[in-house]
């Protein structure tokens, strides 16, 4: 009875661990997420390929407003591998304005690729990767407690998204956790950090951002976050992002093998006719490339038009600049009459 018992429960564990295990390869990849997380499913999923010749420019957008950003307080920031991804816990001071609600900061993750992958970053524009993304979370906090009782909602969250590039010197916003990956190195294993300026870790631009709905880009993909990707990316050095790639392991110390954490990305989900919004025009010189398009065709027809338009006017003034002539000699050929 007792074998029986230790069993059941040791089939229990199991069966709740292989439930709530995902990746992103592999038999519990983001293929078959949906076979335990039927949201990641539906229709109006996250990331997605930001087409900027169909998003729609509103210059109503407000700029984003970070507020306790620049100072986070005296409460410890705990760093945190959790097997997916590099996360940070963030306090509820630091908000954000200038979106319809006011949301309260929970936390920031990141998304990267690896030495193999050119990309790592889960948005793109114009089918455009970077080399990784930096997301902070957010949950309105006007409505509703936390985080968990908001992420259930449809107004619940929302998510900024920083893309992060190659540049030719260090970030030292970003040394203050790049800086400490190697304490972190396995899952589930976290130190706490002296607060700093998070501002810093932003763009410097908070004026131009795309806008749209979808959803948390991990299981369990739930439809509930309001997403703010910005248009400028941040730089970082070669050396830092390689940190990044290759300092952590998505499994724990004490187990065999050592798996590295790398290409934690999403691929890009379907739009599903939703509207993608920019606070500012998202296309070249202000357009997008169909409207550039149109622009152009437009000029040529308009060209062509004064072209025949000056064509036909310029044959009738020689047309009838003829005629004149014809007259004049026709008069002055003419017999002149004879005296009685």
């Amino acid at each position: 009875m007792l074998w029986a018992s230790l069993l059941l429960q040791g089939f229990s564990f199991s069966w709740a661990a292989s439930s709530s295990h995902w990746t992103y390869e592999g038999a519990h990849g983001q293929a078959h997420w949906l076979d335990t997380y039927p949201d990641c499913g539906w229709k109006a999923q996250s990331p997605i390929n930001i087409q900027t010749e169909a998003v729609h420019y509103d210059p109503s957008l407000p700029p984003v407003e970070p507020e306790g950003y620049r100072s986070p307080g005296s409460e410890a920031l705990t760093l945190k591998n959790n097997g997916h991804t590099v996360q940070m816990s963030l306090p509820q001071t630091m908000r954000l304005h200038g979106l319809p609600r006011v949301y309260s900061a929970v936390q920031l993750h990141f998304h990267w690729g690896s030495t193999r992958h050119t990309g790592g970053s889960e948005h793109r524009v114009d089918g455009q990767v970077f080399p990784a993304e930096l997301h902070i979370v957010h949950f309105n906090s006007e409505k509703y407690a936390n985080l968990s009782e908001a992420k259930h909602h449809a107004d619940g969250l929302a998510v900024l998204g920083i893309f992060l590039e190659v540049g030719n010197v260090e970030n030292p916003a970003y040394s203050h956790i790049f800086d400490h990956l190697e304490d972190i190195e396995h899952a589930e294993q976290e130190i706490v950090l002296s607060p700093f300026n998070v501002r810093d870790l932003l763009p410097a631009h908070l004026g131009h951002y795309f806008r749209y709905n979808g959803s948390l880009t991990t299981p369990p993909c739930y439809q509930s976050v309001l997403w703010t990707v910005f248009h400028q990316a941040v730089p970082i050095s070669a050396a830092q992002l390689e940190k990044l790639q290759k300092s952590l392991y998505a499994t724990e110390a004490d187990k065999s093998p050592s798996l590295p954490l790398m290409d934690n990305f999403r691929m890009p989900q379907d739009l599903n006719r939703r509207l993608v919004l920019s606070s500012f025009p998202a296309g070249p010189s202000g357009y997008s490339a169909g409207k550039v398009v149109a622009i152009l065709f437009g000029v040529l027809l308009g060209c062509l038009s004064l072209f025949f338009a000056g064509w036909i006017v310029a044959k009738r003034i020689r047309e009838k600049s003829i005629m004149d002539q014809k007259g004049v000699v026709f008069k002055s050929s003419s017999p002149r009459p004879t005296a009685d």
